[in-house]
């Protein structure tokens, strides 16, 4: 998508939502309270007291209007100024009166967001959701906080990694649907594979958002070797070290499996891929240029013993 088609999408799907959530109206959920001070409020009722400075921060609003804000909501009996530690700022806090408003406030956006969910089944919440989850990981990143687990793979997601690989290598080197149909049936070959024992799939599972992949199974025609398939990383989540831990699972699991040697098989395209296989110890031993997926290319075999 072009970037000028891609801002008329956008813009599109910006008056479609300020209508249907709204914030066209003249006070937010049929109260006097306009979107800026109903922000302000709830901000200071989640975190019982703080300063303007921090709420400037955190609702990106610059001082100016963050003053009249205060200035308006104080002066209708909301908030008030608390001494602060700092001479120079008070510790902004509800009244008992703008506790009333804030739960006012909060009814009428839960009472919102159940009219919007209530017509959809469980296959629309589900996408629905996941979509709003997905704009805001994209735009503001991964959360910080947010805690990394490898975990199996749950319904629907051998689908999506499939999916989600063949779109990604197709937009990032440009290679066409014979890469798609081959990791379609690499997944077969795991499913496949007669020992739960010797093979596995890790889903790199960051707050609860799917980052990456990978998977483990025992070589074709290669007694004792394991192979790494598969690793990928989406890449909002680059740079967060997932790859690494995916690849350190892998070595982890052929170990404990009784494998002598990990093998992988990769390009020389895939920088990143190949720094972290170095990392991990991993020695290339042969490689040969071919032409796959629509692309001409320098396949490469890495190869990791463990005796």
């Amino acid at each position: 998508m072009t970037l000028p088609d891609a801002i008329a999408e956008m813009r599109a799907f910006n008056r479609f939502y300020t209508r249907i959530i709204g914030l066209l109206e003249e006070g937010m959920h049929s109260t006097p309270y306009a979107l800026s001070e109903a922000r302000v409020v709830h901000e200071i009722g989640k975190r019982g007291a703080t300063t303007a400075s921090a709420l400037c921060e955190a609702l990106l609003m610059d001082r100016g209007q963050m003053s009249r804000l205060v200035w308006r909501l104080s002066d209708q009996g909301l908030l008030t100024s608390l001494p602060g530690t700092d001479k120079r700022s008070n510790t902004l806090a509800l009244t008992s009166q703008g506790d009333a408003v804030r739960d006012e406030l909060d009814a009428g956006s839960e009472a919102a967001a159940a009219e919007l969910l209530a017509p959809l089944d469980l296959m629309g919440r589900h996408d629905l959701v996941a979509a709003m989850r997905r704009i805001q990981t994209i735009l503001a990143g991964p959360a910080p906080d947010s805690a990394l687990t490898l975990r199996p793979p749950r319904i629907g997601e051998i689908g999506q990694l499939i999916a989600r690989q063949g779109l990604l290598y197709h937009l990032e080197q440009g290679w066409n649907r014979d890469f798609e149909l081959l990791i379609t049936r690499l997944y077969a070959d795991l499913d496949s594979a007669p020992d739960p024992t010797t093979k596995a799939l890790w889903i790199a599972d960051y707050g609860g958002d799917l980052a990456g992949s990978i998977f483990v199974l025992p070589a074709a025609g290669e007694e004792g070797t394991a192979q790494l398939r598969m690793l990928y990383v989406e890449p909002t989540f680059r740079g967060l070290g997932i790859g690494r831990r995916l690849v350190d699972e892998t070595i982890r699991f052929s170990r404990a499996a009784g494998y002598r040697r990990l093998i992988l098989w990769t390009q020389d395209c895939l920088v990143s891929a190949r720094r972290i296989y170095q990392a991990a110890g991993f020695e290339l031993v042969e490689e040969e240029r071919h032409h796959a997926f629509g692309a001409d290319l320098n396949g490469q075999y890495w190869a990791l013993s463990f005796q």
